[in-house]
C-alpha cells in the first residue's frame, strides 16, 4: 500500500468520524478549531512532532468535548482534545485509579 493510499484512507475515515456530525451529541464538532484543517496534522507519523496539532487545540472552545469523545470511544490514534495517545492512556489510568479509590472508600 502506498503512502498516498494510506493517507487517503485515513483522511476519509477521519472526516467520517470528526467533521460530519451525525447527531446532536456530536454537534460540538461544528465549533472545533480543527474544522477544515488537514487531518494529517492530528495523525502524525510515529516520532513526529505533535506541537502544531496541540496548538490548534489550545484555544478550542470544544477541546474538552473532543477529549471526552476520544476517551469514550477508545480513540487510540491521533491528537484529540489536545492530548496524544500516550497522554490519553495516562489520563484513563488516572481516572480508573481515582474511581477505584472512591469505590473502596
Amino acid at each position: 500500500m502506498s503512502v498516498d493510499s494510506r493517507r487517503i484512507g485515513r483522511v476519509s475515515k477521519l472526516e467520517d468520524r470528526v467533521h460530519i456530525p451525525v447527531s446532536a451529541e456530536r454537534a460540538w464538532q461544528d465549533q472545533a478549531n480543527c474544522l477544515g484543517v488537514d487531518p494529517d496534522l492530528f495523525f502524525p507519523e510515529r516520532g513526529a512532532s505533535t506541537r502544531e496539532a496541540k496548538e490548534v487545540c489550545r484555544g478550542c472552545v470544544v477541546k474538552n468535548d473532543c477529549l471526552e469523545y476520544a476517551l469514550e470511544n477508545g480513540e487510540k490514534f491521533g491528537i484529540w482534545g489536545g492530548l496524544s495517545e500516550r497522554e490519553r492512556r495516562r489520563l484513563r489510568r488516572q481516572r480508573a485509579q481515582s474511581n477505584r479509590n472512591i469505590a473502596t472508600a
